[in-house]
């Protein structure tokens, strides 16, 4: 059987870790689209605001085109 996916980029911040803000950025994103198959880390930084530090993920995330 013949497959399309989609991929979009999706950035996901956390004041926890790194893991944290990629899991909040699929979650998120997985409320309004459906059947996420791949997320792939692409970028890490941190922010720094007013002395805290927020973990930022840069992702790509893919997912199949439905056919009627």
């Amino acid at each position: 059987m013949e497959s399309v996916y989609k991929v979009i980029e999706i950035i996901g911040t956390s004041e926890k870790s790194w893991e944290d803000a990629a899991r909040v950025a699929v979650e998120t994103a997985s409320k309004s689209i459906r059947d996420l198959r791949v997320a792939e880390v692409k970028e890490l930084d941190l922010k720094v605001d007013e002395g805290k530090l927020i973990f930022r993920v840069k992702l790509n995330v893919s997912f199949k085109y439905e056919t009627s």
